[in-house]
């Protein structure tokens, strides 16, 4: 393998610790705090509870969650997928510390999931599904951010719902931006997109993330724009909340009710979050290792655990639900993460940022940052995988385009619950057509028709082999062959005896070829090969 030094990060905690795979994930790191801090802000905003909560989130997404988890790129932090339930949840239980204790009882519910082991549910996605999600991610980021890159920012960073808060959608956002754009974003975002392109051809500077360039120039041009036509107001730079001491510090963290644990409200609340956190975890997950270049694959009952821990923690000290977030996972990638250091950092990064520097961080303009975002949004919904999905055949290419369009119309798990509905439907279709071969023998003088049975024939080929059995012409031999097959279902067997006493009636002859009378499902080998020895 022509890329094993590479890739070859080394093994156990010292991979960590590794100036190679430093080298790549500090500027990383960078790159997705960058990203992850205007989506932080966002998403508290839009779920209606306190700034800090949002980054706070992140912090524990960052530091904690990637502690724990098991895979070495997926980023963990507040969901837009989880505002509306937030918003709702805050509401209804009336106050903010309530809803905390949600999040704690919701968290442990994800810890109990992950050691029974329901993560395998994730194994169980589609890859088109799977695909057609991170290219729907992607358009989504482009459409979204198109609006922020001119400087129209009525909709929460982070949003990914086609109908907004706002009372707009996804497609009127951008047409309000053409009439509502500031020539100072607009100039920002296009400086910005062309260091993000010619940056990195660069060799002798490429060092030096050019997403952290381009919030510099960002910095440098909006203050040169004070007081000129160009000018940026303050809603189009990011807002985090300003600390100047201690004391301050500590009030920004709230505490759970603790009282309200008997409440039931707090139970279905949690309920909900865990479930929906978890199926977003799971799909991010699976998404991220397909994209990852080592094609690592991550345990997702141990992410399970790890998003419990976070969960737990955040309702402990005041900070929203997260989850894995493909958004800031892709970032991960595109920017060329290598370990679970990256994440980490990040978390860091966003902690650092608010204790230290945060006058500074309230000067970058959104703009610079929706052209990082755009890029990102680029680069998992290119043309070319439009292009090889169709290569593939109408059954890859129908359930991908499916998917892609219900996620950018509705949202994430509307769009991939109906992505997974069309891939299934294909393949019960498939499953239909193809358990058994069929072949026709006049050799002899009179008509021999054999059908020679799959490896494995289950209840789903019963419909296909029932309707070719009743459409055999009368006076001929039919075998059935089942030579090949390791395993085949009662209820098809059930139909191939009934088939083999009842065709007399049409002066059938039929014939069984090493068809038992029961089959067992095969006992899978266990491994013995030692793991350690290949880490």
């Amino acid at each position: 393998m022509s890329d094993y030094n590479s890739f070859n990060l080394g093994s156990g905690l010292s991979k960590y610790f590794l100036a190679k795979n430093l080298k790549k994930d500090i500027p990383s790191s960078i790159v997705v705090f960058l990203v992850a801090l205007p989506l932080c802000l966002g998403i508290a905003l839009a779920s209606g509870a306190p700034l800090f909560s949002g980054i706070l989130s992140g912090i524990i997404g960052g530091i904690v969650v990637a502690s724990f988890s098991g895979s070495e790129l997926s980023v963990s932090g507040p969901a837009a997928g989880l505002t509306v339930i937030v918003l709702n949840a805050i509401t209804d239980l009336g106050s903010f510390d309530i809803f905390l204790m949600a999040i704690f009882v919701a968290g442990l519910i994800q810890i109990l999931l992950g050691i029974l082991k329901a993560g395998t549910i994730g194994n169980y996605f589609p890859n088109s599904v799977i695909i057609s999600m991170l290219a729907a991610i992607g358009i989504i980021l482009i459409l979204k951010q198109l609006p922020h890159a001119v400087g129209y920012d009525a909709d929460y960073e982070g949003d990914q719902s086609f109908l907004q808060n706002d009372q707009e959608n996804t497609f009127s956002a951008i047409l309000s931006s053409l009439s509502k754009f500031t020539g100072g974003a607009i100039m920002i975002s296009l400086v910005s997109l062309a260091v993000l392109i010619i940056w990195p051809k660069v060799k002798k500077i490429a060092i030096v993330p050019a997403p952290l360039i381009v919030v510099v120039l960002g910095v440098v041009m909006a203050e040169l724009f004070k007081g000129t036509g160009f000018a940026l107001n303050a809603d189009q730079l990011v807002q985090i909340p300003v600390v100047t001491s201690f004391l301050e510090f500590q009030n920004l963290f709230v505490f759970p009710d603790f009282t309200s644990i008997t409440n039931p409200k707090v139970w279905t609340v949690a309920l909900t979050i865990a479930i929906v956190a978890s199926l977003e975890t799971l799909l991010s997950l699976e998404a991220v290792d397909k994209i990852d270049p080592i094609k690592r694959v991550s345990p997702t009952n141990r992410e399970l655990i790890a998003q419990g821990i976070g969960n737990s923690i955040a309702g402990l000290i005041g900070a929203l639900p997260m989850t894995a977030v493909i958004v800031r996972s892709s970032a991960n990638v595109n920017a060329g993460g290598r370990t679970k250091v990256s994440a980490i950092l990040h978390g860091v990064f966003l902690m650092l940022s608010v204790l230290l520097i945060p006058l500074l961080i309230n000067k970058i303009p959104l703009s610079c940052l929706a052209a990082i975002l755009l890029l990102v949004g680029y680069k998992l919904a290119k043309i070319s995988l439009f292009k090889q999905m169709w290569q593939d055949g109408k059954d890859q290419f129908i359930p991908f385009m499916v998917t892609v369009i219900a996620v950018v119309s509705t949202d994430l798990l509307i769009g991939v619950g109906v992505g997974l509905s069309v891939g299934v439907f294909f393949l019960l279709r498939n499953n239909y057509r193809n358990p058994y071969f069929y072949t026709l023998d006049k050799s002899e003088g009179k008509d021999i028709i054999r059908l020679k049975l799959a490896q494995e024939v289950s209840f789903l080929n019963k419909g296909a082999i029932q309707h070719v059995l009743t459409h055999m012409p009368a006076n001929t031999t039919v075998i059935i062959d089942g030579t090949n097959s390791l395993f085949i279902d009662k209820d098809v067997l059930d139909t191939i005896h009934d088939y083999e006493q009842n065709a007399f009636t049409k002066n059938i002859k039929v014939e069984l070829i090493e068809i038992k009378k029961a089959y067992k499902l095969p006992k899978l080998k266990e491994n013995t090969l030692n793991l350690k020895e290949i880490s």
